[in-house]
């Protein structure tokens, strides 16, 4: 049975850090690649970053770019992200996904991703 646990999520200032984490089961991490997506209320999901499986490449949107990094522990069938800098604008709920198969030409589409996790939600404010 696959199962995601994303956490990390929480109430932060404009400015401030999290880190997000993603762990899997039922599956294995290390032959999916693994994205990140955000739902701002009203709005689509959109794709923030992704992390190959074979290579550890990584991808990232304009607006987390520079100020983002995910990783990927595979012994612990973890992702993360780290996310700095915070703005009023990250508010959103996180979702990260799994691909077992994604390429340059599909890692932003969410129809590419096989399993998602519940998500985890993150609120910059005053």
């Amino acid at each position: 049975q696959v199962q995601f646990v994303e956490s990390g999520g929480g109430l932060v200032q404009p400015g401030g850090s999290l880190r997000l984490s993603c762990a899997v089961s039922g599956f294995t991490l290390k032959y999916y690649a693994i994205g990140w997506f955000r739902q701002a209320p009203g709005l689509e999901r959109e794709w923030v970053v992704c992390i190959s499986s074979s290579d550890g490449s990584t991808y990232y949107a304009d607006s987390v770019k520079d100020r983002s990094t995910i990783s990927r522990d595979n012994t612990k069938n973890t992702v993360y992200l780290q996310i700095n800098s915070l703005k009023p604008e990250d508010t959103a709920i996180y979702y990260c996904g799994a691909a077992s198969s994604l390429t340059v030409y599909n890692f932003r589409s969410r129809a590419s991703y096989n399993y998602w996790g519940q998500g985890t939600q993150v609120t910059v404010t005053p």
